[in-house]
């Protein structure tokens, strides 16, 4: 079996407009830079401008202490333009606040499309239950990264 590497996780990717994606993103050696919260809202931030400029519609998000959760549904443009903004934008905005530099990200993302008969509700509940599972706390009240349209 091959090992997953950035060219492996583009292989058959396609950008569908209209359709939803899981995507993820992991911090560079899974550092979990987002202890502090603060920096963890700068990605959180950046998820929102690109749905605000109407390249995706967010519907949950959860970012943990190394990595990201992102259930959106795309529009006219595609996975890797929307996951190349967040991260870089989100790079250079935690750099910047945390007196840092470099790279933040691994390169390439994970990304799943969910068919239309898919509980959407689901696979948002599995996403924001990644800090109960992980332990961190014991009310999603509690986490200050997260969001989903439904609530």
């Amino acid at each position: 079996m091959p090992t997953p590497s950035s060219k492996n996780l583009r292989t058959g990717r396609y950008s569908e407009n209209g359709r939803i994606y899981l995507l993820t993103s992991v911090v560079l050696n899974r550092e979990p830079i987002f202890t502090d919260w603060h920096l963890g809202r700068c990605v959180v931030t950046e998820m929102r401008n690109v749905h605000q400029t109407g390249g995706v519609t967010s519907l949950a998000l959860v970012v943990m202490p190394e990595h990201f959760h992102w259930l959106v549904e795309l529009h006219d443009t595609e996975l890797a333009d929307v996951m190349r903004t967040v991260k870089s934008r989100s790079t250079k905005a935690i750099n910047r606040k945390a007196q840092r530099s470099g790279p933040l990200w691994q390169p390439g993302f994970h990304d799943r499309a969910l068919r239309r008969d898919e509980d959407l509700k689901a696979a948002a509940r599995y996403i924001l239950a990644n800090p109960l599972r992980a332990e961190l706390v014991t009310s999603l009240r509690n986490y200050p990264l997260w969001d989903a349209i439904w609530l």
